[in-house]
């Protein structure tokens, strides 16, 4: 349908050019155009093919049995807080309190949180590319600009190069973001990368939002991937988000956290007020579930993924016909197509000869345009039968 044909059209041009000029997501799109195919293995979104599991959604259903359907904490539950400090101190080794984190309604609630305690109109945000879609859309709904680095790209693998991410700081400049394990393309910062950009912090007096969601996907025998909080003072300026959809396949519960220094906890509990007025009480027991009795579960997620890592890898190499390499982080194969530019084009050409969704690179802003993006956190069957659709579809295009 022709938008411009709708009741109140003539009316989009009084609205705020931050709304309007909200991006259409080129992933969506592809997906738009394959969901209802019959048959069709859908490897263009971030998030697994497991349902959550039982002890975590079995915790929410008695708190809805038991009637917990009232307003509640904005920070969150104190039970939820607690656990969250539980959590991270099995998981760094260090002490953390309560007051340090912030329920919220998703992951990418706690982006748009962090992005508006720190930028506004005429601040720039500098974030590395390829990126996930949403982090620039966010900056641009506050009002704020998104300065793209794209990373270094050779033999399919990604680089940062800190020297240029130095060289794009300004007066304007609030923040840098950084995602790592990143999505799309599984490059992960090592610690001597963390110490530099947190020294670029500290000599420019801007702050760092670190999204290490992925930082449990990781494929050399580690338990986590390098973090912030390994190097970081109380005094650093680095604000963390975080969600429980890709740990504990929780995608459709949209629950997340911030972490933060505690001087912020009324700050945020506004923003969060005067958005969602907090996340669900049933919702929030489900979380406590899922970090102090999900162990398990999330080293059987990351089992999975390694061998969906070696099974796409394997595969689409031995096509002879892309460039790519096998990711330290996340659970994503991030790869181009010898002699294919345009990764929209192919995304929906891929639907239609392969019967297999994948998300363009043209999502992902400066770096990502010839790329394309395999969710490979599937079931070993889906993910042979992908391959084998995709080695057959790229031997004729």
């Amino acid at each position: 349908m022709n938008t411009a044909t709708l009741p109140g059209s003539t009316l989009v041009a009084e609205l705020r050019p931050e709304a309007v000029n909200a991006p259409e997501s080129g992933i969506v799109e592809v997906m738009n155009y394959g969901r209802l195919r019959p048959g069709l293995i859908p490897l263009w979104v971030g998030e697994g093919d497991l349902p959550t599991p039982s002890f975590i959604s079995d915790t929410a259903a008695r708190s809805l049995a038991a009637g917990e359907t009232f307003y509640t904490w904005q920070r969150g539950i104190p039970e939820l807080r607690e656990a969250l400090a539980r959590y991270h101190e099995r998981l760094y080794g260090q002490s953390f309190s309560p007051e340090r984190f912030f329920v919220t309604g998703s992951g990418m609630q706690s982006v748009q949180i962090a992005v508006r305690m720190i930028a506004g109109p005429g601040d720039e945000l500098i974030i590395p590319t390829p990126a996930w879609p949403n982090f620039g859309a966010a900056v641009a709904v506050a009002g704020a600009r998104t300065v793209c680095v794209p990373m270094d790209y050779a033999q399919g693998r990604f680089t940062l190069d800190l020297d240029k991410l130095a060289a794009a700081i300004t007066p304007k400049t609030r923040g840098i973001l950084i995602n790592s394990p990143s999505n799309p393309t599984g490059w992960t910062a090592t610690r001597a990368e963390q110490e530099a950009l947190l020294a670029l912090s500290r000599k420019h007096g801007i702050w760092i939002i670190a999204d290490e969601i992925y930082g449990r996907f990781v494929y050399d025998g580690s338990e986590r991937a390098p973090s912030f909080h390994d190097i970081m003072t109380a005094e650093d300026r680095v604000l963390f988000v975080q969600t429980f959809s890709k740990n504990w396949a929780m995608t459709g519960w949209r629950i997340g956290w911030i972490e933060a220094p505690e001087a912020f906890g009324q700050v945020i509990e506004n923003l969060i007020q005067y958005s969602t007025s907090g996340s669900p009480v049933f919702v929030q027991r489900g979380a406590v579930a899922a970090l102090d009795e999900g162990g398990g579960f999330v080293a059987e997620q990351i089992a999975r993924a390694a061998e969906g890592r070696r099974i796409i890898f394997e595969g689409l190499k031995a096509t002879n016909r892309v460039t790519l390499s096998a990711p330290v982080g996340a659970f994503y194969q991030f790869f181009s197509i010898d002699g294919r530019d345009d990764s929209r084009k192919l995304a929906l050409e891929l639907v239609d000869k392969a019967n297999v969704g994948l998300a363009p690179g043209t999502a992902f802003g400066p770096g990502g345009e010839t790329g394309l993006r395999l969710c490979f956190a599937r079931k070993s069957s889906d993910l042979v039968e992908a391959v084998a659709r995709l080695q057959q579809a790229l031997a004729t295009i």
